[in-house]
């Protein structure tokens, strides 16, 4: 299958489609960065805490699911059991977790991203 795309530009190189690639050392020296490491303790100190706590919140939703059946089928109201409240949590939380990473990116990450986004290109 052939492509009418250029060849990716060498680092370190003028492009007639945008402006100079950096080069593999400044790629390092950004990654061994305090400035690049602040920005991995911020996403990790977020990302990491919800997803262990998705995960025990999933395991705990099976593990009832599984060894505790009455317990889930305990009437709420009407024919909605425990089980079905739960489940509907589920997903209720993921979209939680994904509008608070949403937050979270655009007002912390994304900004010190874009800082060293733009100061590798102009460096470049």
């Amino acid at each position: 299958m052939a492509t009418e795309a250029p060849p990716p530009p060498r680092n370190g190189t003028e492009t007639d489609t945008g402006p100079v690639q950096p080069t593999t050392e400044q790629f390092i020296e950004v990654q061994e960065s305090e400035e690049f490491g602040e920005l991995r303790r911020t996403y990790r100190s977020f990302a990491f805490p919800l997803t262990i706590a998705f995960i025990a919140w999933y395991l705990l939703y099976v593990l009832l699911s599984n060894y505790a059946g009455d317990f889930m089928g305990t009437k709420v109201f009407g024919n909605v059991n425990v089980a079905l409240v739960l489940g509907l949590g589920q997903f209720a939380t993921t979209f939680l977790i994904a509008w608070l990473y949403s937050r979270h990116a655009a007002n912390r990450l994304d900004p010190k991203a874009d800082a060293i986004k733009h100061r590798m290109e102009a460096d470049a």
